[in-house]
């Protein structure tokens, strides 16, 4: 088994892939200029605009498009209560007008605001910064002494006011790479604090990594990766520089996809990842058996339904319906992961009689979810016949992130944003670019995405046009559809 994780990057999108055995296990996204997401870990000083005493809780304005929200729960108190059930109010921990330094937690998700804390983390790799002066060990270190280790080398370095968290990549790590990643952060923390002073209110005091270099910081840690493909050479060279410094290990696994190479296929085609993007979108989800899942996704929650469909079994009606279940079982896991549902779950197994087949379906449930890098909740059947999930969100799902509601059907169901189309495009041009000699591009859309294309994306398309060095025409075609394009390559005329 071989794991990797593949980088795509242009000038308006960079994605990651997760690819373990040869299937794709996750996928991450992050666009240019887009301030809803993306935010999780940046550090604000907001202002207080509004104390909500019935909820405990308070609208910070961080400067983004909607407040953001800051609960009760969520406040570092510098005079905590004497009695630990006790919950202080909110009125007692910040007042109207007062500004405040946050963390974001959570990004904006839907019609809701970011998710602030006021209790501070700072990320390296082998520890985590705190507001708290005590130690704690990440729970995947099982090692009682390797934990008793690194417990007393990291406690010399708090203090009255900071903590740290021990990270999984801190095993077997020696005192000076430790005493290292904790002046780091402590120095990192005092340039906040100094810009916090000199800056005022309302500003951005601290912004995580971008994705790229995120996810090699973070995703190395809980996983063991045999290569890190990425197809766009200057960010390559970026990454093995911070990997010189950060991640040696890292070095030898990074390397440089050149499309040229790989009969003209971008490295997503070249690994099927484009394929299975498009069909994250689908409500139906195949099983090898013959069998389904349906998959709805409402404001409330995401339901998952499980059909036999065509899979009639071998033996007898329990003995097929408990083996589509154990299918459906993996295939769930996975598609948490993919799609990235976060709140409540509901999934609704095929009725099943025999108790032993239900102990052995909600073990596979439990035991396919264990690989997932999201705290996840599993409860016990209910007497439905329902099981209940809990996954943590702090990002938008990947439908929310590729899709709009549909307008036509009053936000009954999706359809690929004017965004998402013109990123289709722009990688489209990309490839063909690289397949053909043409000097001109006529690109055919729909009324929307044209629009799309000359106002909110004509500074990128400027910069496509650039790069390719051909001159691009965009087309409208009045019987296209908002998900329909088709370029027309121009070539030289023959001498």
């Amino acid at each position: 088994m071989t794991s990797e994780l593949l980088i795509n990057v242009t000038p308006f999108e960079t994605r990651v892939a997760y690819i373990d055995d040869n299937i794709l296990q996750e996928i991450y996204i992050e666009r240019e200029n887009e301030n809803k997401t993306g935010l999780v870990g940046n550090i604000y000083q907001g202002r207080v605009t509004r104390i909500l005493p019935g909820m405990q809780a308070a609208f910070i304005d961080i400067q983004l498009e909607k407040a953001a929200f800051l609960h009760a729960s969520d406040i570092l108190s510098l005079k905590p209560p004497e009695n630990e059930d006790q919950r202080q109010d909110i009125a007692e921990l910040i007042h109207l007008g007062q500004n405040v330094m946050v963390q974001v937690i959570k990004d904006p998700l839907g019609s809701k605001g970011a998710r602030l804390t006021t209790h501070i983390t700072l990320a390296s790799r082998y520890l985590v910064l705190t507001m708290t002066p005590e130690v704690a060990i990440s729970q995947r270190l099982e090692n009682e002494q390797e934990r008793e280790r690194l417990k007393n080398i990291v406690s010399s370095y708090c203090d009255k006011k900071n903590g740290f968290i021990v990270r999984t990549a801190a095993e077997g790590m020696d005192e000076k790479a430790l005493a290292s990643d904790a002046a780091f952060l402590k120095s990192l923390w005092a340039n906040i604090i100094a810009g916090k002073t000199q800056n005022g209110s309302k500003n951005v005091l601290y912004t995580e990594l971008p994705l790229k270099k995120r996810i090699l910081r973070d995703f190395t840690v809980v996983a063991s990766l045999d290569r890190v493909r990425i197809d766009d050479q200057q960010t390559y060279n970026s990454l093995k520089a911070f990997s010189e410094e950060y991640i040696p290990e890292m070095l030898p696994k990074l390397e440089h996809y050149p499309v040229e190479k790989k009969n003209n296929q971008t490295l997503f085609s070249f690994y099927h990842v484009e394929n299975e993007i498009q069909s994250l979108l689908n409500k139906k989800v195949p099983l090898k058996s013959g069998g389904c899942l349906i998959i709805e996704q409402t404001e409330a929650m995401t339901t998952i339904d499980i059909n036999t469909a065509g899979f009639v079994g071998y033996k007898n009606l329990e003995e097929t319906i408990f083996d589509t279940n154990i299918e459906a079982t993996r295939v769930i896991a996975r598609q948490l992961r993919l799609r990235n549902l976060g709140g409540i779950i509901i999934i609704d197994f095929i009725d099943m009689k025999n108790e032993e087949h239900k102990k052995n379906v909600l073990s596979s449930l439990k035991k396919a979810l264990n690989q997932d890098r999201v705290k996840t909740t599993v409860g016990e059947f209910s007497p439905l016949g329902l099981i209940e999930i809990t996954r943590k969100r702090t990002t938008e799902n990947i439908e929310k992130i590729l899709c709009d509601r549909c307008q036509t059907c009053e936000g009954r169901g999706w359809f690929k944003s004017p965004e998402t189309v013109c990123h289709e495009i722009f990688r489209k041009m990309i490839q063909l670019h690289h397949s053909s000699d043409s000097q001109q591009m006529l690109v055919y859309v729909s009324n929307r995405v044209s629009d799309f294309l000359l106002h909110q994306k004509a500074e990128t398309l400027a910069k496509i046009q650039c790069l390719l060095g051909k001159k691009i025409q965009i087309k409208i075609d009045p019987l296209y559809t908002q998900n329909q394009f088709h370029i027309l390559t121009i070539s030289p005329p023959s001498v």
